[in-house]
């Protein structure tokens, strides 16, 4: 009996890592940001962040927050070679629909 105690025990505390008190907040809102490779290159990515409604610049930081734990993550660096970067004047921006899409480049080697 002990034993399936401690096992529930241990699943509802790893199933509580990743919940909503683990979401970081930008701009003091919450967003969904997915980050790709591109073309199975890990050094090339995309980051979408969405709703780019809530906040711009929420939004941006949310983005390069994604790309600095990839790149962390991936190559021990958070340094970024950005093609389409969160410090881009807003009109030089890549936003379709409420979609922010950011694109770089992890220039370090693993």
């Amino acid at each position: 009996m002990k034993t399936w105690t401690v096992v529930a025990l241990c699943t509802g505390l790893v199933a509580g890592c990743t919940g909503q008190d683990d979401r970081i907040p930008f701009d003091g809102q919450f967003f969904s940001a997915n980050l790709r490779n591109v073309d199975r290159q890990l050094d090339v990515f995309t980051v979408s962040v969405r709703p780019v409604s809530n906040s711009l610049q929420g939004a941006r930081e949310a983005g390069a927050h994604q790309a600095i734990v990839h790149c962390v993550n991936s190559f021990g660096s958070s340094d970024i070679m950005w093609e389409a970067g969160p410090d881009a004047p807003d009109s030089q921006l890549t936003i379709d629909g409420d979609t922010l899409v950011l694109q770089g480049r992890c220039p370090g080697t693993r």
